[in-house]
């Protein structure tokens, strides 16, 4: 069983070259978390920062990774969280985990999107309906001001 252990952040715009092993780097810019795998394998481990990816918690002292880290594309498919600057280790996933992992992430992400453009859609469509009121309406209280104005000048 391997142990917890400590984590340093760095906030960057780029992330460097070379990656420190205890090291995590936080590029807000790129909405980016960088760092090696906390196994000692020395891969580069990279967690997009976004709704439907990961989310990254700053305290103003430490920062945490929701959900975990799964790195189920390396040989090691260590799997850890971060939490307050810490490593917790979490249980091994079998492979038909790691697919069931995999689907329901997926699932999420399109069912995101899905309702995200279905909120825009309605918005867009509220839009050109009021665009098309607003119109309406001037044009109507347009129309009655030329009659008031040609029949209050004669």
């Amino acid at each position: 069983m391997k142990h917890d252990m400590n984590l340093f952040h760095e906030f960057v715009e780029y992330t460097p070259s070379n990656h420190e092993d205890s090291t995590i780097y936080i590029s807000v810019k790129f909405a980016t978390a960088v760092h090696k795998c906390c196994c000692g394998c020395g891969n580069e481990v990279v967690t997009p920062l976004s709704p439907t990816d990961w989310q990254l918690i700053f305290d103003g002292i430490s920062i945490s990774l929701y959900p975990s880290i799964g790195n189920w594309g390396f040989k090691c498919k260590s799997h850890y969280w971060i939490r307050y600057d810490r490593i917790i280790w979490a249980p091994q996933w079998s492979q038909k985990e790691i697919n069931k992992g995999r689907v329901l992430n997926q699932y999420s992400k399109e069912s995101y999107f899905k309702t995200t453009k279905s909120i825009t859609n309605r918005i867009k469509k509220k839009s050109s309906e009021r665009l098309i009121r607003d119109k309406i309406g001037w044009d109507f209280w347009h129309k009655i001001k030329k009659l008031w104005t040609v029949w209050y000048i004669k």
